[in-house]
């Protein structure tokens, strides 16, 4: 597998959550910012609708040296040729994926420290935790606060990003945690600026990771 960028912050595009702007332009002001990871998650629209916009985002985000990332839909994922496939806990099961993907990333959601575990233990390559805070991007989330990402730490040998809530004031403490990453969507999708969105949640990053913070 080639040298991919690290992951810190992983920008997740929801037209559902991105104040009506289109996708593509979005990517690309989240590029402009400093993200280099990305996710297209779209729940609703059919294959045929859903095709060309993955292959322009795939295209622009790997063009700036980035990941591309399709949530829950395999299909799409494999005939973009994305980086890989994000799958939750009510899709389609983590050991499938693996197998049907064994050269590509598997990014699995999960809601407790048991799930991050499991995740990791079928194959997930990183493992998202959440909603570490309120959040309205689903109406049905399920709040596991830090604690769970906390308790997760010690049980997952992968990448640890914690999702749901995050802002930039947020960041450190996630970090602190346990988090290897965060995962935000309306934090940047909705903000008046999502290119200065990007590039605070990284400088917040920078600075929970730099040694003798206070």
């Amino acid at each position: 597998m080639c040298p991919r960028a690290p992951l810190d912050l992983y920008v997740i595009l929801d037209r559902r959550a991105a104040a009506g702007r289109d996708l593509e332009t979005l990517a690309g002001a989240v590029l402009a910012g400093g993200a280099r990871w990305i996710q297209l998650r779209e729940k609703e629209w059919a294959p045929r609708a859903l095709l060309p916009l993955a292959e322009a985002l795939r295209r622009k985000v790997q063009a700036a040296g980035g990941v591309f990332i399709v949530n829950d839909r395999l299909d799409v994922a494999l005939a973009v040729e994305a980086d890989g496939l994000h799958v939750g806990q009510e899709d389609l099961p983590a050991p499938a994926a693996r197998r049907l993907l064994p050269d590509r990333l598997l990014g699995v959601s999960t809601h407790s420290p048991e799930q991050a575990f499991q995740a990791r233990a079928d194959g997930a390559d990183y493992v998202a935790i959440g909603s570490v805070f309120p959040t309205g991007t689903k109406a049905a989330f399920e709040l596991v606060g830090l604690e769970a990402v906390r308790r997760a730490r010690p049980l997952v040998s992968a990448p640890l990003v914690a999702i749901g809530g995050i802002t930039p004031e947020r960041v450190r403490a996630v970090i602190e945690a346990g988090a290897d990453a965060v995962a935000v969507v309306s934090a940047i999708g909705a903000a008046e600026d999502p290119a200065r969105a990007t590039a605070a949640f990284l400088a917040e990053l920078r600075a929970a990771r730099r040694p003798g913070k206070a």
